[in-house]
C-alpha cells in the first residue's frame, strides 16, 4: 500500500512538472559537446542519453554503417567484451541501449545516483563511447545478421514496399537507403569503414548529452565533461542537402505472393523545426493520425470496410521527412482503396476539417500530452530531439499553446500550399486480384 502511495506521489510530481514545463538548463563542453539538462529530484535515478549527428544519412555510398558502427560500440570496448559489459551494467541495476536512425545515432543509460551504482556504470558507458574495440569475431557475426536480416525482408510485403517507398521518394538524396543497407553495400563493409565512421562522426562537437535525473547544475556539468573527456573535439556533421519536391506522381507496383496488398503513398512531407509544423501536424492529425477517429478511418474502414486501418504521418527530420500514408487490403480491393484514400486526401485539401473535429483534435492532442512526459526518460527523449534539431528551449513548454492556436484557415492553407496530391509516389506490393 505505502509503495502504491508512493508512486502515485511521484506521478503527480512529475505531472505538476509537466504542466509548467521542464526547466531545461543548455551549455556546452570544453570540448564544443551540447548538453540539456533537467533536474528531476523526485527519484535517485538518471538518465542520460548521447546522440550523435550519426545516422544512416551519413553513410555515404555503403548504407548499413552507420547501423553497424552504432551496434559494434557495445560488442568491446577498452579491452571488455561484450558480456563484461553487460555485466558491468546489470551488477549495479543500469540499463544500457544504443540504436541509429536516419538522422541519428543514440547511446543511452539509466542508473541510480548511489555512488555505488553510478560512478561504475558511468565509466563503462565511458568506455562503450570513447574507447570501442569493434572485435573482429563480432563484425562477423553482426555483419551476417543484417545479410540475413536483409533475405528476411524478401518475404515481407511491408518491408518491400518502405525499401521501395523510400528509394522511389527521395531518388539520390541520403534519406533513399535504407539504415539496414542492401546486400551489396553490407558484402563491402569492413572493419576500416566502420572505424573511419566513428572517427567522423563520434566527436564531441558533433554530440548531443541529455541529462535527466537527481542532480544539481554542478553534477550534471561535471558528467556531461567526463563522458565526452575522451573524445577528440572534431567538428559538427555537415548539413544534408535539400530534399527536391517531386515533379509528378509515379506508382510502382510490385508482385509478391500474398492475398494483401501493402499500399504506400506520400511525398516529402516537414523539417522537425518546419514554420508549417503545427498546421500539418494538427491536419494530419485529423486526416489521419488519430487512429479509428480519423477521416481516412471513417472513409476506408466504417464506410466501405476495406482495410482493417489506414494512417497517415509525418516524420520530420533535418531535411523534410517523408509524408506518408498507408494501409493494407485485399488484393481485389487495392484500387479502390487507393482511390477512396487519394479522395479522402483531395477532400481534405480543399475542404479542411469541421470545428468539431478540430476541437476534437485540439483536446485529444493536448490532453494527452502530459502522458509523453509522465517519466524522465520521456523526458530525455524530448531532451534529445530538442537538441538534435536546435529547437527552442521552451519548445515543451509552448506545445500545447502552439496546438490550440491553429486554425481551420491555418490548416487549409498549409495543405493547400504543400501538399501535392497529383503528385505523389504510391507503391502497391501484393499478389494480383483473383
Amino acid at each position: 500500500m505505502v509503495t502504491k502511495l508512493f508512486g502515485i506521489v511521484i506521478t503527480l510530481l512529475i505531472a505538476m512538472k509537466v504542466q509548467a514545463g521542464p526547466n531545461i538548463e543548455h551549455w556546452q563542453t570544453t570540448n564544443g559537446g551540447r548538453v540539456y539538462f533537467v533536474a528531476a529530484p523526485e527519484l535517485a535515478m538518471v538518465d542520460i542519453t548521447v546522440v550523435f549527428d550519426a545516422g544512416a544519412a551519413r553513410d555515404g555510398d555503403l548504407s548499413g554503417t552507420a547501423l553497424l558502427t552504432n551496434a559494434m560500440l557495445n560488442e568491446g570496448a577498452d579491452s571488455l567484451n561484450a558480456d563484461q559489459i553487460a555485466a558491468a551494467f546489470e551488477d549495479v541495476g543500469a540499463q544500457f541501449s544504443n540504436s541509429s536512425q536516419r538522422d541519428m545515432a543514440i547511446l543511452s543509460m539509466r542508473s541510480l545516483t548511489a555512488k555505488s551504482a553510478f560512478e561504475p556504470a558511468l565509466q563503462v558507458f565511458k568506455k562503450v563511447l570513447a574507447k570501442p574495440d569493434f572485435p573482429q569475431a563480432s563484425f562477423e557475426r553482426l555483419k551476417k545478421q543484417m545479410l540475413i536480416g536483409l533475405q528476411a525482408e524478401k518475404q515481407s510485403p511491408a518491408a518491400v514496399a518502405s525499401r521501395a517507398f523510400y528509394s522511389n521518394l527521395f531518388g539520390d538524396h541520403p534519406y533513399a537507403a535504407m539504415p539496414a543497407g542492401d546486400e551489396q553495400s553490407v558484402n563491402q563493409l569492413s572493419l576500416e569503414s566502420l572505424k573511419a565512421f566513428y572517427k567522423d562522426y563520434y566527436v564531441a562537437s558533433n554530440a548531443i548529452v541529455v541529462l535527466v535525473g537527481a542532480l544539481d547544475r554542478q553534477q550534471a556539468e561535471d558528467i556531461a565533461q567526463q563522458l565526452l573527456a575522451d573524445l577528440p573535439t572534431g567538428k559538427r556533421a555537415s548539413q544534408l542537402p535539400t530534399v527536391e519536391p517531386l515533379l509528378n506522381a509515379k506508382t510502382v507496383a510490385i508482385e509478391h505472393p500474398s492475398s494483401q496488398t501493402h499500399i504506400l503513398m506520400g511525398q516529402p512531407g516537414m523539417t522537425r523545426n518546419d514554420a508549417d509544423y503545427f498546421a500539418l501536424y494538427v491536419g494530419n492529425h485529423i486526416l489521419g493520425g488519430s487512429g479509428l477517429v480519423s477521416q481516412l478511418s471513417d472513409e476506408i474502414r466504417e464506410k466501405r470496410g476495406l482495410s482493417y486501418s489506414v494512417y497517415s504521418y509525418f516524420r520530420p527530420m533535418h531535411q523534410k521527412g517523408p509524408y506518408q500514408f498507408g494501409l493494407q487490403t485485399r488484393n481485389d480491393q487495392a484500387q479502390e482503396a487507393l482511390d477512396v484514400m487519394q479522395g479522402t486526401l483531395k477532400d481534405f485539401i480543399k475542404n479542411g476539417p469541421t470545428d468539431d473535429e478540430l476541437l476534437a483534435a485540439k483536446q485529444n492532442i493536448t490532453g494527452g500530452f502530459a502522458l509523453r512526459l509522465d517519466s524522465n526518460n520521456k523526458i530525455a527523449d524530448y531532451l534529445a530531439m530538442i537538441g538534435f534539431y536546435d529547437l527552442p528551449l521552451d519548445y515543451l513548454e509552448t506545445f500545447k499553446a502552439k496546438v490550440d492556436a491553429v486554425t481551420i484557415a491555418q490548416i487549409k492553407e498549409a495543405y493547400s500550399r504543400r501538399i501535392q496530391a497529383n503528385k505523389m509516389i504510391t507503391v502497391l506490393v501484393g499478389g494480383k486480384a483473383e
